[in-house]
């Protein structure tokens, strides 16, 4: 093989490496709303209830470097809005709660509603106008029932 082509090829890889890690990174912050709705028991995971209007459910790891970052945010967003509590549960020590919800990264995050009822999920590290939008969504609906 000569030289050129070996560039070639290795450019290719290179971008090809680079674009599926761009779709993963965008792919892995959108909320997802088709999740199994199922109901989260706040005493399992050492909270002592949930919010009024809907909860903020943090999975998070010692070891996690966007984890505190996100936790400020979800902790302002919540502190805004009345009745919306943020949870937020350390995985390192509980594998089993980890298996349950499926976390394979941390952060992550499920929007609950008052029910405990999960609504929305994001994987990764979720922006604050997202995660606003899907909570107003929720207040929104709750308000119209």
């Amino acid at each position: 093989m000569n030289l050129v082509a070996a560039l070639v090829a290795i450019a290719v890889l290179l971008a090809v490496t680079i674009g599926i890690g761009a779709y993963l990174r965008y792919a892995q912050s959108r909320p997802r709303r088709h999740v199994p709705h199922e109901v989260v028991e706040p005493g399992r995971l050492g909270a002592d209830g949930l919010g009024e209007v809907a909860t903020l459910l943090q999975f998070s790891t010692e070891l996690c470097a966007r984890c505190p970052g996100v936790h400020r945010t979800l902790a302002s967003i919540a502190d805004a809005h009345e009745g919306v509590r943020h949870l937020d549960v350390d995985l390192t020590h509980r594998p089993d709660i980890a298996r349950h919800f499926h976390v394979l990264q941390t952060p992550t995050t499920l929007v609950l509603d008052r029910d405990g009822v999960v609504q929305t999920r994001f994987g990764g590290a979720p922006s604050r106008e997202v995660l606003e939008l899907e909570l107003n969504r929720l207040i929104s609906e709750d308000a119209n029932v």
